[in-house]
């Protein structure tokens, strides 16, 4: 039997570089950005009902508040130019499933089309694979959801499989498919040439 590799505990405070935006930890101050780009219909619609619309301030207190402690270093906040125009992030698995993670990200309506969903998740992908030590992460997308899907396939990630009436959003029943990125078909399609991290994690 091969040997695992180690799950490392991340660096809460590791950054990445996009070229025209960052991955960062969130912090108090983001409310305002952050409440703008996630109060919209056209991106709560694709998302799972704990990413509430109407988004109000209080939402958006309540997640700067949790993000930027308790899930700090898994989840970080897409910044173009001090703003926050989006989330990428991690939900790692448990008990048998600990090298395993769930992998998400949401961006702003005024962001779509520059490329910038592609870059924030190939990087947090690399980092998951390369130096935390995961062996698949996973994207699970609800059927119409073809510009996810195609940022998924664009980082690399495959078509595992498609869950039958799997999601009921807003009382209408969606298939879901399982996109899913494995640790032995490393390195990602957008690479390290796309990002560059800064920080003190467990960088490779």
């Amino acid at each position: 039997m091969s040997s695992l590799p180690i799950l490392y505990t991340p660096d809460r405070d590791i950054e990445f570089d996009l070229g025209s935006a960052r991955l960062r930890r969130y912090r108090d101050g983001d409310q305002p950005s952050l409440m703008r780009h996630a109060d919209d219909e056209g991106v709560a619609r694709w998302l799972r009902d704990g990413f509430p619309h109407p988004y109000t301030a209080a939402d958006a207190d309540s997640w700067v508040e949790h993000a930027s402690t308790a899930l700090a270093g898994y989840v970080f906040a897409i910044d173009v130019g001090g703003a926050v125009v989006g989330s990428v992030g991690l939900t790692p698995g448990s008990d048998v499933f600990a090298w395993s993670s769930e992998i998400g990200y949401w961006l702003g309506r005024d962001l779509w089309g520059r490329g910038l969903a592609p870059r924030a998740l190939a990087a947090l992908t690399d980092h998951a694979l390369r130096n935390m030590g995961y062996l698949r992460l996973f994207a699970g997308v609800f059927a119409g959801n073809e510009r996810s899907a195609r940022v998924l396939a664009k980082c690399g990630y495959h078509l595992e499989s498609v869950r039958h009436a799997a999601v009921v959003k807003r009382g209408t029943v969606y298939d879901e498919a399982v996109w899913v990125r494995l640790a032995a078909d490393h390195p990602a399609v957008l690479g390290r040439a796309s990002w560059s991290a800064q920080g003190s994690g467990n960088e490779g």
